[in-house]
């Protein structure tokens, strides 16, 4: 058996078929093959439905300096910017009015949103729509804070790990910050019951097709329900600003490699890709993803929260953003829903 049929029968990958899975990634006939297959799996699973998140970003201030990140906390010329609780409700507000099920809170680290703090939104937003799923995205916690927000109300966690090879980590970020710490907290996050998401930049500074392998087994071994998987892209305030930007077709290749390897997992046709490539998101869609996030954040705050340089949908309204995903999502030929949209699970464990 091959390494490609080992995949596609389900078997557990080592790091050595990983590599050998990557090297295929230009090869026209498997790269068709593992697509009809992702899409496949992904129908079986989800049919032609597309999860909607609602993304409010509500703080760009962050205590950290990856050095890849335009919010870094280093980046004296980012004007900062937090949303009040009021805003946040404003934003949830609007999104429920147009149908989203699933609020996504991202932010950097920032100390001010207290653990206390974090959870009473929480409980607030939850008891506002009891129908819809919370997803945190706010970094690497302590145990008890994960617990914490838990306990209020919060159904889900992404926190990508960007990479999973300890030397490539070191080139990506300063020395306080540990790779070991962030893979504890995802298994943390496991451990109390969070719907998890990790995940990683393709085409990142210093990264190689080891180091892939390295992400793609870590992925195997946590099992997440949620994997992010975007291309690269440098910001103008960083050390990587004359860094090229990762490859699309790369990023479509693991997407297919991800669904087959995870096939429940909630994968999302990243706003990266729709910035890279007109039609990203829906080649995502053609690849095995299955959720898009279109932007609630208020708009005077989207260009502020500039992770990476042409970021797209950063001066639509939040209404115009998803009917504008919804047609292209349709003509793609897969259906935008109006669902909180859970990782899916055997008839018997729901």
């Amino acid at each position: 058996m091959n390494v490609t049929e080992k995949l596609l029968h389900r078997q557990k990958m080592t790091k050595e078929d990983f590599i050998t899975l990557l090297g295929f990634s230009e090869n026209p006939e498997i790269k068709e093959q593992l697509r009809e297959e992702a899409l496949r799996l992904r129908k079986k699973y989800y049919g032609t439905k597309v999860f909607t998140r609602g993304l409010i970003e509500f703080t760009n201030y962050c205590k950290n300096n990856c050095y890849y990140c335009g919010i870094r906390g280093g980046n004296r010329n980012a004007v900062r910017y937090r949303l009040s609780r009021e805003e946040i409700l404003a934003c949830c507000q609007e999104g429920y009015g147009l149908g989203f099920r699933t609020f996504v809170l991202q932010g950097g680290e920032d100390p001010f949103y207290t653990d206390d703090v974090i959870a009473s939104l929480v409980r607030e937003i939850k008891k506002s729509y009891p129908d819809c799923a919370l997803t945190l995205s706010i970094g690497e916690k302590s145990l008890e804070s994960y617990r914490l927000f838990r306990e209020a109300g919060a159904d889900r966690y992404l926190l990508r790990h960007e990479t999973a090879d300890e030397e490539h980590y070191r080139q990506l970020h300063p020395d306080k910050m540990r790779l070991e710490n962030r893979k504890r907290c995802l298994w943390n996050l496991k451990s109390l019951g969070y719907q998890v998401g990790a995940g990683m930049m393709v085409g990142s500074p210093g990264q190689s097709i080891h180091t892939l392998a390295e992400d793609l087994l870590f992925l195997q071994d946590l099992q997440p329900q949620m994997a992010g998987l975007g291309p690269f892209i440098p910001h103008h305030d960083t050390v990587f600003a004359k860094e090229p930007a990762g490859s699309v077709e790369l990023t479509l290749y693991l997407l297919s490699l991800v669904r087959i390897l995870l096939p429940e997992v909630l994968l999302p046709a990243t706003t990266a890709l729709g910035t890279l490539d007109p039609s990203g998101r829906e080649k995502g869609l053609m690849y095995g993803a299955n959720v898009v996030m279109p932007n609630l954040s208020p708009l005077k705050n989207r260009r502020q929260y500039e992770l990476y340089d042409h970021k797209i949908c950063t001066g639509e309204e939040a209404a115009e953003c998803r009917s504008c995903l919804e047609r292209r999502v349709n003509a793609a030929g897969f259906t935008l829903v109006s669902e909180r949209g859970d990782a899916w699970q055997p008839a018997e464990e729901v």
